[in-house]
């Protein structure tokens, strides 16, 4: 019976993902800020990095490996989001005048969570596929493409779905297309920028780990939680 294949880093960069995941929903999903004409959530100078997590997962431990940590990314939102509710409608104490701010940051409506749920679930599992397919498609040469590409792919789907399913008829029209427009670009460049940074994590994790997954015969659905 063979032994296990043991992973020294898998479980951190699992915690650096959902940590990401659930910052960036909590504190960054409903401000708007407008940089040199951009205008986008607040989001995105950090939820990036979770679809840099997701590349260096299903680049090196594959995407059966990485669809664990997309479902445990999930579990963490919906927990986050039943128990910002909860916390949000306790009754305060009289005379408590912090209850309003308790609203505004905390309390995001249904829609709001449930497009960011929605959003995410596709976005990463279009990230984690196309890179998956890609890496084969390649031979496992430029990564780069892969990277690149698969955030393209995985931003694109995140961002098109989120901004409007949130807050179209909320926002005005032009508003909504200029913070999804705004947010995807940013997000893109984002990624371009770490690509140096994502080719050093990766080559140290194949060589500390002794793994370079590709997914020849992988099952590709997103409700299988097999490591294969």
């Amino acid at each position: 019976m063979s032994t296990p294949h043991t992973y020294k880093y898998y479980d951190f960069i699992m915690a650096a993902f959902v940590t990401v995941l659930l910052c960036s929903n909590l504190m960054g999903a409903t401000k708007l800020v407008s940089i040199y004409g951009f205008t986008f959530g607040a989001g995105v100078f950090f939820f990036p990095i979770s679809y840099l997590c997701g590349d260096i997962l299903t680049e090196v431990y594959g995407y059966a490996r990485s669809r664990r940590v997309v479902w445990a990314g999930l579990s963490a939102i919906v927990f986050a989001s039943i128990m910002s509710f909860v916390i949000v409608n306790l009754p305060p104490p009289p005379n408590w005048e912090r209850q309003v701010h308790i609203v505004a940051i905390f309390g995001q409506t249904p829609r709001i969570v449930m497009a960011s749920l929605v959003a995410y679930f596709c976005g990463e599992f279009a990230n984690s596929f196309v890179l998956a397919k890609m890496k084969i498609l390649t031979k496992g040469k430029y990564l780069w493409t892969r990277t690149i590409g698969s955030t393209i792919v995985g931003e694109a789907v995140d961002s098109g779905i989120f901004v409007p399913l949130a807050f179209l008829g909320v926002w005005e029209t032009h508003l909504v297309f200029k913070a999804m427009i705004g947010g995807y670009v940013m997000k893109v460049l984002w990624e371009i920028i770490a690509t140096p940074l994502t080719y050093k994590v990766i080559e140290f994790l194949k060589r500390e780990e002794g793994m370079d997954y590709y997914d020849v015969n992988t099952d590709f659905s997103p409700f299988s939680l097999k490591e294969k």
